[in-house]
């Protein structure tokens, strides 16, 4: 609802106000990531490699909003869910300061259940291991995969 209100006013979340994102790091259990390579359909970085991430819809927790969002951008259910972190992501998109509260998460999923639920802004789907990260990434992975790293380390 706030959101459709946003919209008769023209105003852009991320943008006219702070944004609230749900970024999620989706892995198979056997140390690989699954990536996405963002079409020329998104609203900035295209071209770019990334994780799945989307906006909190009005009365979701975190977790709700990751499940929602990984089944619909990889039509597959999370088996888990593990909260990691939450940061500000404060950059220029093309001129226009953006500002969001990203909500970072890691979650396990069925590799083989995996597809592509956002052919419009998903043009590729690929798992990799942390050695084969591709080029290039979006500007917000490499610190939130820090944050990952650090999630692990404290639960090993």
């Amino acid at each position: 609802m706030a959101d459709e209100k946003c919209k008769i006013h023209g105003l852009k979340r991320g943008e006219d106000y702070i944004g609230v994102c749900c970024v999620f790091f989706c892995h198979d259990g056997n140390g690989r990531y699954l990536l996405h390579k963002r079409s020329e359909n998104c609203r900035d970085e295209c071209g770019v490699w990334d994780v799945g991430g989307g906006s909190m819809e009005h009365g979701e927790t975190f977790e709700e909003a990751v499940r929602r969002e990984v089944k619909e951008e990889f039509c597959v259910e999370p088996s888990q869910v593990e909260f990691v972190a939450v940061h500000n992501v404060l950059r220029d998109n093309d001129g226009t300061p953006v500002h969001w509260i990203a909500v970072v998460h890691l979650v396990e999923i069925d590799p083989d259940q995996v597809s592509n639920g956002d052919p419009d802004k998903i043009e590729e789907l690929q798992w990799f291991t942390p050695d084969e990260f591709p080029e290039p990434l979006h500007s917000s992975f490499v610190h939130d995969y820090e944050y990952i790293q650090e999630h692990l380390n404290k639960n090993l």
